[in-house]
């Protein structure tokens, strides 16, 4: 009967540990793929700023998720603001619809740059951040996939930080005639869960540049508000979690499987019961 009742105990366990090891491995590829985990906009929140802002001072706030447009000038430095928060990886996306070819001299080349709060330069990681659009290119669309951002970094690392970003628009390559042209900007942000893989032991007390002004037409300044509906470092829940309530899941069952093959019955194996 004990022996019955040891088997039926060590099948137990090890069923027990094989489901929690299949639960750990589908949750956590769930919470990596998941939609929601991206900063998805809803059909509410899709309407952005219709203009931009000409230097990091006057850069036009805009949520994640947002389409910002703005009708400026060929030539003209455009600037919008963004939060980004730990865990996030953020893809700006921009398209400028360029004038008809019949009114331009010749090619033109333009490009998308990212700083963080304290107005350093991000480097992407991929996506098509200077284009070349030739005389009769309708349209050209660029792209700067960032590293993702980190809740704490050494001072003498640039790595993204979370805070506000900037986005810079403009040509840098253009025939002299061409200047001034119109054109039309779409710009876009949304961000992707970068897992607890990114995760580190520490946080910033403060975001960098929480936010930044506008210049009314009127000539005040009025705060533009970057940050998180929701807040800052909002994104508390990682797998981290996961993996670690799993693997403390995972020893408890081992420590009892283990118990139960060494405990035994009590007797050497062969010795016949007392009469």
């Amino acid at each position: 009967m004990r022996t019955t009742r040891r088997n039926s105990l060590r099948r137990g366990c090890v069923g027990v540990l094989l489901a929690a090891v299949t639960l750990l491995t589908s949750a956590g590829t769930a919470v990596a793929d998941d939609p929601s985990a991206s900063a998805s906009p809803t059909d509410g929140e899709a309407a952005g700023p219709t203009e931009a802002g000409t230097t990091f001072r006057t850069a036009t706030a805009v949520r994640q998720g947002q389409t910002a447009t703005a009708d400026a000038s060929t030539g003209d430095y455009l600037y919008w603001a963004f939060p980004a928060d730990a865990g996030q990886r953020p893809t700006v996306r921009a398209k400028v619809s360029l004038p008809e070819s019949a009114t331009r001299h010749g090619a033109s080349t333009w490009q998308v740059d990212v700083y963080d709060g304290l107005r350093r330069r991000q480097a992407c990681v991929y996506g098509h951040q200077t284009r070349k659009a030739a005389p009769d290119t309708g349209a050209v669309e660029l792209s700067c996939v960032l590293r993702t951002v980190r809740a704490w970094s050494e001072p003498w690392a640039s790595d993204p930080l979370p805070g506000s970003y900037y986005i810079r628009l403009t040509v840098v390559g253009l025939d002299e005639e061409d200047l001034g042209l119109p054109v039309h900007v779409e710009t876009e942000v949304t961000s992707a869960d970068g897992g607890g893989a990114h995760d580190v032991d520490g946080a910033l007390a403060e975001p960098l540049v929480p936010g930044v002004s506008t210049v009314s037409a009127q000539g005040g300044s009025a705060p533009a508000g970057t940050e998180p509906e929701d807040g800052w470092s909002s994104g508390w829940w990682t797998d981290r979690w996961l993996w670690t309530v799993g693997g403390g899941v995972l020893a408890a069952l081992a420590a009892v499987f283990g118990y139960s093959l060494t405990r035994g019955g009590g007797r050497p194996s062969g010795v016949p019961p007392r009469a």
